[in-house]
């Protein structure tokens, strides 16, 4: 059996997003080192603030400000921080529950260890240096004796107020193929589609996924298909990709190998966009080195009939 592949992979993208009056009135004031929290109908201040009261689901929007000392509810510690966390340096989680708040803040506390961090001690918040509207503009709690903070008076109005926020989102892991589509993926490097027939219904997948779709059969009889295929549906696309050298429109559409039972992605190249068309016939191209077809171009035959390909549509 051949070797199994896998290779690491990472999803990443900006994640962008309006804020809530409440929000924004929060990390606008994070901004000019000042915490908010919002005022439930009984009387409770909840930090960080939200739109909603967790138990009765009424509409909030009363803010008032909080101190940004506070007191250590719990904590559990980090010993080796990851990417992106607040501290490049062992550090605690914390539940804060600062001066005036009814509820707990969960941020970073910079500490030495863990025999340096209690239930019940006193904190206060260590700004960052530059701020912009985020919740790191609390760069993380620290150890604190003093007395509490004195309030700035703030009733959430600033000037020039944070609307929206990007935030990084990404996703690191490793991905395997399984034994199916590690076939076919080995086959690519020799320029073959190698896809798997169902034992029962005995149509022909491709890619495999190691299962017939339809009858939920495990596959295992190989069978090389294309390298032909013909062009069931596209669309052009228009907005050109981060990264991606190919200059827009071009088209991007469904290929039904011959042979196969299923159609693939793929891009069309060798003819203008507004020439593409269904039931096209087209070849594969590869690039040198390419362990899989960088296009497709037209082969020069007369155009599939619809009936020949229209379950695949």
């Amino acid at each position: 059996m051949p070797e199994v592949l896998k290779a690491p992979l990472v999803v990443e993208f900006p994640f962008t997003r309006s804020l809530s009056p409440v929000q924004s009135a929060f990390l606008t004031g994070l901004r000019e080192r000042v915490v908010l929290g919002v005022k439930t109908r009984d009387g409770r201040t909840l930090v960080p603030p939200v739109e909603y009261d967790p138990v009765t689901s009424e509409d909030l929007g009363e803010l008032v400000e909080v101190g940004s000392t506070g007191t250590v509810s719990t904590w559990a510690w980090n010993h080796e921080p990851r990417r992106g966390q607040p501290l490049d340096t062992p550090f605690a989680w914390v539940l804060v529950k600062l001066d005036g708040a009814d509820t707990g803040m969960l941020h970073a506390l910079d500490v030495p260890g863990p025999d340096a961090v209690h239930t019940g001690m006193r904190v206060r918040v260590r700004w960052a240096e530059e701020r912009s509207g985020a919740i790191t503009d609390i760069a993380c709690f620290e150890p604190y004796d003093g007395a509490g903070a004195e309030l700035t008076g703030s009733d959430g109005r600033f000037e020039d107020m944070v609307t929206g926020i990007v935030a990084p989102a990404r996703l690191d892991y490793t991905y395997s193929p399984g034994r199916a589509q590690s076939g076919y993926i080995n086959a690519l490097s020799d320029r073959r589609a190698v896809g798997e027939r169902c034992p029962s219904c005995r149509k022909v997948y491709v890619p495999p996924r190691g299962a017939c779709p339809t009858c939920g059969v495990a596959t295992s009889e190989q069978v090389e298909v294309g390298p032909r295929g013909t062009l069931t549906t596209y669309c052009i696309v228009n907005i050109k990709a981060k990264n991606l050298d190919i200059e827009v429109p071009y088209v991007y559409g469904h290929i039904a190998l011959d042979g196969a039972d299923l159609a693939l992605h793929g891009r069309i190249g060798g003819i203008p966009y507004d020439q593409v068309r269904m039931g096209l016939r087209v070849e594969p191209v590869w690039t040198d080195g390419g362990r899989y077809p960088d296009h497709y171009r037209p082969t020069g035959e007369p155009d599939a009939d619809y009936d020949t390909y229209k379950e695949l549509v």
